[in-house]
């Protein structure tokens, strides 16, 4: 017989666990002496482990008095849908997880915005421009400029400006973009029109085009905290420094005008 005492230090459990155990009905002792002392079987080790494993599995304490009394058959069904049930809560904790993972980047990503993007409104002045716009994929992009500049070639047209793209589509789009690409030039003739001059919510983006979703972060939180301005036009990227006049991606410079009006 072990007392107490060495049954917890052999099965690696408390003392007070233990009579909490037996004040349950869940881990009885084998003896317990007329002073009141605990003494249990060295075999009851093997019914110990069973309910810290049990327990382990997410049975809770009240219902392992049962699973133990079970023959290893049902015990193993019993098991098998807690299993189940382990699973669908591990998913739901992946989802937390991504949710999780999701705001932390927001929250990242407007503290970048806070500290790289600075918030102007200005008067765009109104400009002579060149266009070509068509429906295209994200892929298309650089051909649609292409394109812009074999016409300004044919018709002699000089760049007097740089060129920009206005997204006139009503939902945003990477299959289906509605995309104008424009070009400042000083000529007046066919297909030349006079772009007014408008007011706008502008910020410059340095670096890659692939962040520039953070320039449009940064225009979309002014616009929530200035509801007294509302978008009146296509959004326009301009491309003060483009691809063709630096040495990487890191110089790259855009500016993301938002047309407004305020109420």
């Amino acid at each position: 017989m072990l007392t107490i005492g060495e049954f917890s230090r052999l099965g690696r459990i408390s003392a007070r666990m233990l009579r909490y155990y037996d004040a349950i009905g869940l881990l009885r002792p084998e003896y317990v002496a007329e002073n009141g002392y605990r003494f249990y079987d060295q075999r009851q080790l093997a019914d110990l482990q069973r309910i810290r494993r049990l327990n382990d599995y997410g049975f809770p304490l009240s219902q392992i008095s049962e699973l133990l009394t079970l023959p290893e058959a049902q015990l193993a069904q019993r098991i098998h849908r807690r299993r189940m049930d382990a699973y669908g809560e591990l998913n739901r904790q992946r989802a937390l997880l991504r949710q999780m993972e999701a705001d932390i980047l927001r929250m990242e990503d407007k503290t970048i915005m806070q500290e790289n993007y600075h918030v102007i409104l200005m008067e765009d002045p109104a400009q002579k421009v060149f266009s070509v716009r068509r429906t295209i994929d994200v892929g298309q992009f650089h051909e649609l400029f292409q394109q812009l500049r074999r016409q300004m070639e044919e018709r002699g047209l000089k760049l007097a400006g740089p060129t920009q793209s206005l997204y006139h589509g009503q939902e945003f789009s990477y299959e289906q973009m509605d995309v104008e690409a424009q070009a400042v030039v000083a000529q007046d003739g066919p297909d030349i029109r006079e772009k007014p001059a408008q007011l706008c919510a502008c910020v410059v983006h340095q670096g890659p085009y692939d962040e520039i979703r953070y320039a449009y972060d940064a225009l979309t939180a002014w616009l929530a905290q200035n509801p007294d301005y509302q978008v009146c036009g296509p959004a326009i990227e301009r491309y003060l420094k483009d691809e063709r006049s630096v040495s990487s991606p890191e110089e790259l410079e855009t500016g993301v005008l938002f047309p407004v009006r305020k109420q």
